[in-house]
Order: C-alpha cells, then sequence, then structure tokens
C-alpha cells in the first residue's frame, strides 16, 4: 500500500541524498494528517455557521468547567489576544446570544463572559462533528494500533515540550555537485 508521501520521499531522496527518507516520511505525513484534521474542521464550522475564532472562545470557556464563567482577562490570556482584540471578538458572540457578559460590581468594572445555552449547544456540536471525523480517520486502525500511537506520538509531545537543549549542529547538506 503505497500514499503520496512514499512518492514525495522517492523524488526527494533521488534529489536530496543526505535527506533521511524515514524522517520525512514521519514529518510529512504527519503534515498530512494535519492539514486534513484542519480542513475537516474548517468545513464543520461551515456547515455550523460558527468561524474558527468564535470556536475558540467557546471552547476557551468550556475549558474553564461549570459555570463555564470567565473574566476578559482570563480568557484573553488562553487565546493569546490582547485585551482590545478580545472585545472585539466577544461583541458578535453576545449579539448571537452563544455567551453573556454581566457585570460583578456595582460600579460595572468587573465583567464576566458566561457560555450561553445556545453557546453550549453550539460547541457540543462542532465537537460532535469533529469526533466523527477524527473517529473516521482512525477507523484504518486497531484499537491496539491505535494505542500505539497515541504513546508514540506522546513520547515526541513530550520530547518536544521538555526544556530546550543544546542544538545540535545541521547535518551537511550535500548537493549532487558535490565531489563531481
Amino acid at each position: 500500500m503505497r500514499d503520496s508521501v512514499d512518492r514525495h520521499v522517492e523524488v526527494w531522496g533521488k534529489e536530496l541524498d543526505w535527506m533521511d527518507p524515514v524522517k520525512e516520511a514521519i514529518f510529512a505525513r504527519l503534515a498530512v494528517l494535519a492539514r486534513h484534521a484542519a480542513q475537516a474542521r474548517r468545513t464543520g464550522l461551515d456547515s455550523d455557521g460558527l468561524r474558527n475564532w468564535e470556536y475558540k472562545v467557546l471552547l476557551t470557556l468550556r475549558r474553564l468547567g461549570p459555570p463555564y464563567t470567565g473574566s476578559p482577562s482570563q480568557l484573553a490570556d488562553h487565546l493569546g489576544l490582547t485585551r482590545g482584540a478580545l472585545s472585539a471578538r466577544l461583541a458578535p458572540l453576545e449579539e448571537a446570544g452563544l455567551i453573556a457578559r454581566t457585570h460583578e460590581d456595582p460600579d460595572r468594572r468587573r465583567v464576566r463572559v458566561r457560555l450561553t445555552e445556545a453557546g453550549h449547544a453550539a460547541f457540543e456540536q462542532q465537537v460532535a462533528a469533529e469526533e466523527e471525523g477524527e473517529l473516521a480517520l482512525l477507523a484504518a486502525l486497531t484499537p491496539a494500533e491505535r494505542r500505539t500511537l497515541a504513546d508514540l506520538l506522546r513520547k515526541l509531545v513530550v520530547a518536544a515540550e521538555a526544556e530546550p537543549s543544546a542544538p545540535a549542529p545541521p547535518a551537511p547538506r550535500r548537493s549532487r555537485s558535490d565531489g563531481v
């Protein structure tokens, strides 16, 4: 069984004799799967009428746990946004009834953002669609293969998230004209 990555590795293996074909196959396949997953999310969001940034705000509120409420500062930090950028994103979500903003203090300085029932439903619908698509993609693997893949990917993520070590010297780059 061959895939597009096999052809990719063949072509570049001939052009770049220094390239590690196994490494290239791994990262090319990860890239293909990442593109596939991103496209499936975009398709799901388009069909549900949510934009990616709207989904991310709902996701962030949901991650905070019951009662699915957070401060604008907390949300901005989680989303990597400025307070101004977050405020601009909250307004259309509030107009759509997906979130509600409330004031905690009589002087209205402290604001809380809450996921509404409609926001909860929109989030659940998107997550269910993603779950279906992801399970369809993983259907090619047995349960044992899924567990093995999850374990191997965890090992890579742990290494990637570890303290950075001294960078290895770059591999020598050779061209076809070397030694000619």
